[in-house]
């Protein structure tokens, strides 16, 4: 009997149960490392002796793993027997059952051509739907790219070049796209279902109208959450002139809804810093309309009027500030004898500390770290810069997830918090070698600078929840030695020579609202508690308030978390007037005394 048939009879006794199918297409396709070649097979008969049948997938040695695959490529019946033919310089072969031999696949070339093969383009500009989380597009564009963090449309063109109207005709706003304005309006509608308070206030209010004649100009962040607060502050009376706080924060379909809804709006998502100033300039130097009220959220607005149109606090009743920078601007207004009008301190209020700044916080630290950089916190190791109400959210939440959080802190007293809630208190130079994520939140300047980024490990993640964007020293970042690698909206690798990299996100600005969402219930707190501060200074008698910084009353703070209450269902105890007088209370509040924090 030949070689050939006693072959076949083998085959067919030892695999006479395998079904006959094709295999898998992974089964039969190679990428070769070195050169990018992909192989494609034919089948070619060829007498040689056989070997023991198999069932592995054809493999040329030395080539890594199966590949891309390519579609209609046969395969030889499950039947046939693999085997090493040492003439064929260790290809493979299979043994069919009339004892003819299958050769190895040989290889055909698909070269990856740069310009030809369409998949492997990358976009000048990344536009919502092809920037993929699942899909991050590394590139190596230098800072000044032609990539851009704004998310919304893959026009080029600034707002500030395009004449715009809405569907009434008025053009007294610039934004990224008017046309966005129907998404705008279904993210405000979802916003106010999550926002009760400010909602009740304005069905309680409208009809009294306690802020008929306001004239408002606001420079916050611009999102559905402002986008309610704004219509509220129209639906008891007031005219708005809104500009954006943060660069990289306004949601451009909301800034479309409210300028659809004839609001001037004056702010896009990734504007540069020259458009900053721009649009706080447009809302505020308008022929024929002057703010009697500034409603801000860092400062900044509050400067510019101060810098550029002094004059303006004569009509000026007041300014509500929100964030922890913009107040300490005021209290050095007021104690160099230059604050014209009285302010509220919003940031101190009891509603913003206790919910805003560390629930929210609490929340959205992880939100914006996993949505820019996938990272997974149990066993890593994290600097938390201050331990304020921000830095207790942040601490908790990463500590909840199994990171081991060490804390830095100048207050003896915070310290001491963060020591009884369980974690080290360290100098950030003791630590910065070794931790995966350093975290600033402190509102103060220069608290990374680059001598801490110099010494940082490589792929350490570096970003700030403080509202300032001095915290971390990214000037000092700009330099020629130093490569700026885009890697997706609001990550950027900054490569030393040596090859270390850190990963810098929103460009040391506001993490949460630039790179992910905050909790609209959290908003819905300080946003009533803006509009309250709002109507009480626009009221307010003559004299009642002079030149100097305010704290919220507490009868505000304790209204604005009654407001609240009813999403939950909680029932509130009431005290008797036996108990009232034993604590020299009003049954009625408030309760605390208005050092309370």
């Amino acid at each position: 009997m030949s070689v050939q048939v006693l072959a076949a009879e083998m085959a067919e006794v030892e695999l006479k149960d395998v079904p006959s199918k094709e295999l898998t297409p992974e089964s039969h396709l190679t990428t070769k490392a070195d050169d990018k070649e992909i192989v494609e097979s034919e089948p070619k008969a060829v007498a040689t002796s056989a070997s023991t049948p198999t069932m592995e997938p054809i493999v040329k040695t030395g080539d890594p793993s199966p590949g891309f695959l390519i579609p209609n490529t046969k395969m030889p019946q499950a039947s046939a027997m693999k085997r090493t033919d040492p003439q064929q310089n260790g290809g493979e072969a299979f043994v069919n059952r009339d004892g003819t031999v299958a050769e190895a696949p040989r290889l055909k070339k698909i070269q990856f051509a740069d310009q030809k093969q369409e998949f492997n383009k990358r976009p000048t500009k990344i536009g919502r739907r092809s920037l993929s989380r699942s899909i991050s597009q590394s590139s190596t564009d230098s800072y000044g790219s032609a990539a851009s963090y704004t998310d919304s449309s893959d026009d080029e063109t600034s707002p500030r070049d395009k004449q715009q109207k809405n569907s009434k005709g008025n053009g007294d706003f610039c934004i990224k796209n008017i046309k966005q304005a129907d998404f705008g309006r279904r993210e405000i509608e979802i916003a106010e279902q999550e926002m009760p308070a400010l909602m009740a206030l304005r069905k309680r209010a409208q009809g009294e109208k306690p802020l008929a004649g306001a004239k408002v100009v606001g420079c916050t962040h611009i999102t559905a959450q402002t986008a309610v607060l704004m219509e509220t502050l129209s639906a008891l009376g007031a005219q708005c002139r809104w500009a954006a706080c943060n660069i990289y924060s306004t949601q451009n379909e909301v800034a479309a809804a409210l300028a659809e809804g004839g609001f001037s709006v004056f702010a896009w998502k990734g504007e540069s810093e020259d458009d900053f100033w721009w649009c706080i300039d447009r809302c505020v130097n308008l022929e024929g309309w002057q703010p009697n009220m500034i409603l801000d959220d860092g400062g900044d607005l509050t400067h510019w009027i101060y810098k550029k149109y002094p004059n303006m606090f004569k009509k000026i009743k007041g300014i509500v500030e929100e964030s922890v920078t913009g107040v300490h601007r005021l209290y050095q207004l007021s104690k160099a004898g230059k604050l014209c009008v009285p302010a509220m301190n919003v940031n101190d209020s009891v509603t913003k500390q206790k919910f805003d700044n560390l629930y929210c916080c609490r929340e959205s630290i992880l939100d914006g770290l996993k949505r820019t950089t996938d990272v997974m916190f149990g066993g890593k190791q994290v600097v938390v810069c201050g331990y304020g109400e921000v830095g207790k959210g942040c601490c908790a939440a990463l500590k909840a997830m199994g990171s081991i959080v060490y804390v830095t802190e100048i207050d003896p007293i915070c310290a001491l918090q963060a020591c009884m809630d369980g974690f080290r208190l360290v100098k950030l130079n003791e630590v910065i070698r070794q931790v995966d994520i350093v975290i600033t939140c402190t509102g103060n300047k220069n608290v990374v600078v680059r001598e801490y980024l110099d010494r940082m490990k490589n792929g350490c993640i570096v970003c700030n929840m403080g509202h300032s964007n001095t915290e971390i020293d990214v000037a000092s970042l700009r330099t020629p030695e130093l490569t700026w690698e885009r890697v997706r909206s609001q990550v950027d690798h900054v490569i030393w020579p040596d090859g270390k990299r850190i990963v810098l996100l929103a460009e040391g600005r506001l993490l949460n609202l630039s790179c992910s969402t905050v909790p609209t219930f959290v908003l819905s707190i300080t946003a009533t508690t803006q509009a309250l501060a709002l109507i009480e200074l626009y009221n307010a008698p003559e004299g009642r308030y002079k030149q100097d910084v305010y704290l919220l009353p507490k009868k505000m703070d304790e209204y604005v978390a009654s407001l609240h209450l009813p999403t939950f269902d909680a029932h509130l105890t009431e005290l008797s007037d036996e108990q009232a007088k034993y604590l020299g209370l009003n049954k009625n509040g408030p309760f605390k005394p208005n050092y309370y924090r």
